[in-house]
């Protein structure tokens, strides 16, 4: 599983509820516009705006407590700035396999606790 779930179980109890869900919810659909900025960045060959993007994405990530995500983020962030597009794009399809994995952990987890 590519979720910590104490992180979530912590949110929800700070939060409460509702709250925690809407934030929860919202990370999700911030996680994966995020997600494909960064690959349409990538493909438009612009750096600046993917790293932007990535480290909204892993400030999000570990927020909701998805760190396998935010780590393959910064390797990703890491191959921009060594400016090497063969492992730039390895590290974007793995983020992008993590990313899809992580976002149904979470919803899995949802489902489990509703």
């Amino acid at each position: 599983m590519r979720l910590d779930p104490d992180c979530v179980s912590a949110l929800y109890a700070a939060m409460g509820d509702a709250r925690a869900e809407r934030f929860v919810c919202h990370a999700m659909e911030e996680l994966a516009v995020l997600l494909a900025s960064s690959q349409v960045a990538f493909e438009a060959r612009n750096s600046m705006e993917m790293t932007n993007a990535l480290y909204s994405l892993i400030a999000l990530a570990q927020n909701v407590g998805m760190g396998s995500l935010a780590r393959v983020a910064l390797d990703l962030v890491d191959a921009t700035r060594a400016g090497d597009p063969v492992a730039q794009a390895a590290t974007l399809g793995r983020l992008v396999r993590i990313g899809d994995r992580s976002l149904t952990a979470v919803w899995d987890l949802r489902d489990m606790s509703v």
